[in-house]
């Protein structure tokens, strides 16, 4: 090595601090358009999510903005949605600098099945059973599927909007609850964080999370 490329090489502290910003910003980057852990705070999805799950959101198939029916989504609380008892925060500089990257799950948003997509009619309910353009709903990741008759409605979901449900119908703050609400209960796509794409915790019940076919007879978008 001659004496100028010597002088060239950045000390070892220098090298550090920037394999460390760079590290930084390439995660934050990760978080802002590829992956985000998120925790699960209440027992709206169960039994498809339980209390306290760890997942990782992905955000890649909604670069176009492109949500399905039958999406388990994230999305930031449309107003008044959350309790405050649903919200993490990060409580020391450590949590804070991994949450900053995407890593350390805090909480803020909702999570929440897809029905109804723009243009759809969601009409509840047909023996029981929910209808979207018509079609008659088989759920099996319900946790109890007689409890989505116990509130009756007929929407119409607008354009660019969501219809949401928890798939614990009995107890799931969802669409619904929030028909009365400014926006009737409808959320808007661009506030979907990203779809729930991996289980990471606990590891007993690690694994991809999968679109049901439940939705894969309905007629329209």
């Amino acid at each position: 090595m001659t004496q100028k490329s010597q002088k060239r090489q950045l000390p070892v502290w220098q090298e550090s601090i920037l394999l460390v910003v760079t590290a930084m910003v390439m995660a934050v980057i990760v978080k802002t358009f590829f992956l985000q852990a998120f925790y699960i705070p209440s027992e709206s999805m169960e039994p498809t999510m339980l209390v306290n799950d760890k997942i990782l959101v992905q955000k890649v198939s909604y670069w176009t903005g492109d949500v399905k029916r039958g999406d388990i989504v994230v999305f930031d609380d449309p107003g008044g949605w959350l309790d405050a008892a649903d919200s993490r925060k990060a409580n020391n500089p450590l949590q804070r600098a991994l949450e900053t990257v995407g890593l350390f799950p805090t909480g803020g948003h909702l999570i929440k099945r897809v029905v109804g997509v723009g243009g759809d009619e969601v009409k509840c309910c047909s023996d029981g059973k929910l209808t979207v353009n018509g079609t008659k709903l088989d759920e099996p990741y319900l946790l109890d599927e007689s409890a989505t008759k116990d509130i009756v409605f007929d929407v119409k979901v607008p354009k660019n909007h969501l219809w949401v449900m928890g798939d614990n119908r009995g107890n799931s703050a969802d669409s619904r609850v929030h028909q009365g609400d400014p926006g009737g209960g409808f959320i808007r796509e661009q506030t979907v964080v990203g779809k729930a794409w991996l289980r990471v915790w606990p590891l007993g019940r690690a694994g991809f999370i999968h679109k049901p076919e439940a939705f894969a007879g309905v007629n329209g978008k």
